[in-house]
């Protein structure tokens, strides 16, 4: 839905109008606190003794983002590892003036002290040496796991970029080997440390949308344009990448690392053998946020369609795209079912307060910003980029409500409250402590997670908002939305699955390969 900008505008102040009513002890404690706003919304406090001495084992676009956000409070970068050389360098000089600035620029003369390695395998050769507590691994998604396993064995804490892993086995297997080493796991999904879903999630915890009966989750691209697909990198990649690693191909030593030919570990995204597709890379984003607004609680079941509908067919696009040899599909559509606030499979009426989440992710138009629409039977909330929350109320036979509307949250006779809607043209002092209390500038959580993981690991307390185990729900809905599109089956999710003491998991389960 395409907004003007004085809609907008209403719904974000609308939005922080009911934040700032429903939080306004909390939002005072803030304004009036020395603390960053990481440390007051998710319960951590500033280090304590020495940073965390922290390795980067990836240092591609992702990792070079995580490296701009690091905390240099909270952690020491100590070495960073990639196969790639022109990756290794840029990491240092940067390669965007505002997302990846590079290590000279977020460390200063302190990155002069930074090791680097052509390898993980060195790196953790070294570790005593570097006197490594930690790494944060940023690497093609099949090798987050076996990675995160060396680096566990190693007794090194782990972040570990998402999807967490390639397959449910290996969530399981990442997990049970840090239960056994006593060692952190944490798994990149950032919205668990954004400031904004804080508060998203917090409105709807209180019931202020009433009954959601339907969020619809996109991320919609447009890469029909010749060249225009960021995904593909390979004719792109700085030559001597290509030079190195083609030679890693032809000698062996690449295979030892995980990849079959040194395209694929460029391009590592448009195939199967190495990437987890438009689910994994876009929807496990999505995915997570719905199931914060829902509760945290695990899907019911999934169906939905995935193909390559415009890359490699002859006659559509430009001519770039007719040859094009990826594996993953590019428009993908699946539809969720979740149990609903009163759902009881064991009670007939129960059973059907079902709670529908459709994601979609393409390829050839990008009309609307990726994102979430909430809708629940009092008010809609649209999460936009990461970066913007807009409040509408519902019209009811009380008050009106729609895009035009802005909402006045009062305290209900029983003490909770309700939503109304008023003709005011300004926000009122509510809104505005909130909106402050949120800064001005919307973190989307990189920095708060690495806050929270380094604070984690200095006072031994493993209360990471998105460990091994939350990271794993998100996994199992990625991954059996995938089997879902090519059996092309609808699949219900099985509660042993989200188990790690079992060893079910959906890619061997019969109903789903059966």
């Amino acid at each position: 839905m395409q907004l003007t900008p004085e809609q907008k505008a209403i719904g974000k102040d609308n939005f922080n109008e009911v934040v700032g009513f429903t939080r306004r002890d909390f939002i005072r404690g803030a304004a009036g606190a020395g603390a960053g706003l990481g440390a007051l919304y998710f319960g951590y406090e500033r280090l304590r003794g020495e940073r965390v001495r922290t390795a980067f084992i990836g240092c591609g676009d992702e990792g070079n983002v995580l490296i701009n956000e690091h905390p240099t409070d909270y952690m020491q970068i100590v070495a960073i590892a990639d196969l790639r050389p022109a990756n290794r360098k840029r990491t240092f000089t940067g390669s965007h003036p505002v997302a990846r600035r590079g290590l000279k620029a977020v460390m200063g003369p302190e990155a002069d002290s930074v090791k680097v390695f052509s390898s993980h395998r060195d790196l953790l050769a070294a570790k005593d040496e570097l006197g490594l507590e930690a790494v944060v691994i940023a690497v093609p998604l099949n090798q987050h796991a076996p990675i995160a396993m060396e680096c566990l064995d190693a007794g090194l804490h782990v972040l570990c970029e998402k999807l967490m892993a390639k397959t449910v086995t290996q969530c399981k297997d990442m997990i049970r080997l840090a239960d056994k080493k006593g060692l952190m796991l944490a798994v990149g999904h950032q919205r668990h440390y954004s400031v904004l879903y804080a508060n998203a999630a917090y409105l709807t915890e209180q019931g202020l949308l009433g009954d959601i009966k339907f969020i619809r989750a996109q991320w919609h691209r447009n890469n029909s344009f010749p060249n225009s697909d960021a995904w593909q990198k390979w004719d792109k990649a700085h030559p001597q990448d290509r030079e190195v690693l083609t030679k890693m191909e032809q000698d062996g030593s690449l295979k030892e690392f995980g990849y079959d030919s040194a395209r694929k570990l460029i391009d590592w995204r448009l195939y199967n053998e190495t990437g987890g597709g438009l689910m994994a890379e876009l929807g496990s984003h999505q995915l997570d946020a719905a199931s914060i607004f829902l509760g945290k609680v695990h899907p019911l079941a999934v169906q939905g369609y995935g193909g390559k509908n415009f890359f490699g067919i002859p006659g559509l696009g430009p001519e770039s795209a007719w040859d094009d040899d990826r594996d993953i599909d590019d428009q993908i559509f699946v539809t969720f079912e979740f149990p609903g606030r009163l759902y009881n499979p064991n009670d007939e009426q129960a059973r059907r307060d079902i709670s529908v989440v459709t994601y979609s992710s393409m390829n050839t138009n990008r009309w609307e910003p990726y994102g979430e629409a909430v809708f629940g039977s009092r008010a809609t909330l649209i999460m936009s980029t990461e970066k913007e929350a807009l409040l509408y109320k519902e019209a009811s036979k009380a008050s009106p409500g729609g895009i035009e509307q802005r909402i006045w949250a009062i305290e209900s006779a029983d003490g909770g409250t309700v939503l109304d809607s008023y003709e005011t043209s300004a926000p009122s002092a509510a809104a505005s402590a909130a909106a402050a209390a949120m800064g001005q500038k919307i973190s989307r959580g990189y920095r708060e997670e690495m806050e929270h993981f380094c604070y984690c690991i200095r006072t031994g307390r493993n209360e990471l908002r998105c460990d091994g185990r939350v990271a794993m729900a998100d996994a199992i809905m990625a991954l059996t939305a995938n089997l879902a599109m090519k059996h092309r089956k609808r699949i219900e999710f099985r509660p042993s699955w989200f188990d790690v003491d079992s060893d079910d998991v959906p890619e061997t389960d019969p109903q789903v390969i059966g």
